[in-house]
């Protein structure tokens, strides 16, 4: 089963069966049914029922889920980003703390702070909202970068330290951030060191008609909307994340991901026209988090085995934010989603 919808039509036909295997090792991967992927319906069923559309989006959190991996969503507002994070997080029984992102905010109100207890004459240890399992960190770019910076430490070493004392983060821990790409006055980017910590960067567009008929019936009421219930609990996501680590990978299927992301920095060596439109390429975290949503992809659909259609599905989302444009790029105001449809149509597939 295939949770590709719409975008399958852009991608041109690739062979669904894994690469050429011994025979005892190909039986293997047919009897390997994934187990988990009734658990993953459940879950996405569960979303569905609030929110309309956007499977694409859903699709692509379950997998950062899966991968222990953070999520940037960019998109106009209106578009059901922070609906589908929360219901998503309703989903789950585990901690969720939503932080409303502002030019105001101090890292202090991310991490937490000493405070004097004036009856131990002692500094005590307040643990921030950042302190717990899933962090919707809303409108990101709203903050300085003292307040971005601040979730380095967090996102990549899953950890936190107060003081002189270094508090370790919970398990499954994970940061959802949203951000709005037409609005740029009072906002702060994000520099390329921190956006190369999230495993995805997730470009929300507009429902279709059909969708948006359905959004106005079921919203268009003064009635509140439907909540989620919680379907799965850390034990559960761990148990999964397990599956995915058995996902098998052939090695031309490994070293198609290689030549991707190789191509991103050395195009030449694919016979691209792209160097004079690339500053700097994907870094090896492009490399390791496109293996590993791959593999979660196959999950999802079903397999316990990838494809080339995974990586070609989730090279967009792993690798627009990795690539750094050139100014005559810019200047032909070409976009790094172009970039990597151009590479994808360049690298052979196995």
């Amino acid at each position: 089963m295939s949770y590709l919808g719409g975008e399958s039509s852009s991608l041109p036909a690739v062979d669904e069966r894994p690469s050429p295997a011994s025979q005892p090792l190909r039986q293997e991967m047919e009897r390997r049914a994934p187990a988990g992927q009734g658990v993953l319906q459940a879950v996405k069923a569960e979303i569905t029922r609030v929110v309309v559309g956007q499977e694409r989006l859903i699709e692509r959190l379950l997998i950062a889920l899966l991968c222990n991996g953070h999520v940037l969503i960019e998109g106009v507002p209106g578009l059901a980003k922070t609906l589908t994070v929360t219901t998503l997080a309703r989903t789950v029984r585990a901690g969720f703390q939503r932080i409303q992102f502002t030019p105001d905010l101090l890292p202090a109100d991310l991490t937490g702070t000493l405070i004097y207890n004036p009856k131990t004459q002692e500094f005590v240890p307040r643990q921030g909202p950042i302190f717990t399992n899933i962090v919707l960190a809303d409108e990101i770019n709203r903050a300085p970068a003292k307040v971005q910076s601040a979730l380095l430490e967090a996102m990549q070493e899953r950890q936190v330290t107060i003081g002189d004392t270094t508090y370790p983060l919970d398990d499954p821990f994970m940061v959802l951030a949203t951000q709005n790409p037409i609005e740029q006055e009072g906002t702060y980017p994000l520099p390329e060191a921190q956006t190369d910590r999230f495993m995805l960067k997730l470009a929300v567009t507009y429902p279709s008609q059909e969708e948006e008929l359905e959004i106005l019936r079921r919203m268009a009421r003064n009635q509140p909307p439907p909540r989620a219930e919680a379907v799965i609990g850390p034990e559960q996501i761990r148990a999964l994340r397990e599956e995915v680590d058995q996902v098998y990978v052939d090695p031309k299927i490994e070293e198609y991901i290689v030549n991707l992301v190789d191509a991103s920095r050395h195009p030449q060596r694919r016979g691209l026209p792209l160097a004079e439109l690339i500053q700097y390429g994907a870094s090896p975290r492009a490399t390791i988090y496109l293996t590993l949503t791959s593999k979660a992809h196959a999950l999802l659909s079903g397999r316990g085995y990838v494809t080339p259609l995974d990586v070609k599905s989730l090279a967009p989302d792993v690798l627009r934010h990795r690539i750094l444009l050139s100014y005559e790029a810019e200047a032909q105001g070409l976009s790094s989603d172009t970039i990597v449809e151009r590479i994808l149509d360049g690298v052979e597939v196995p």
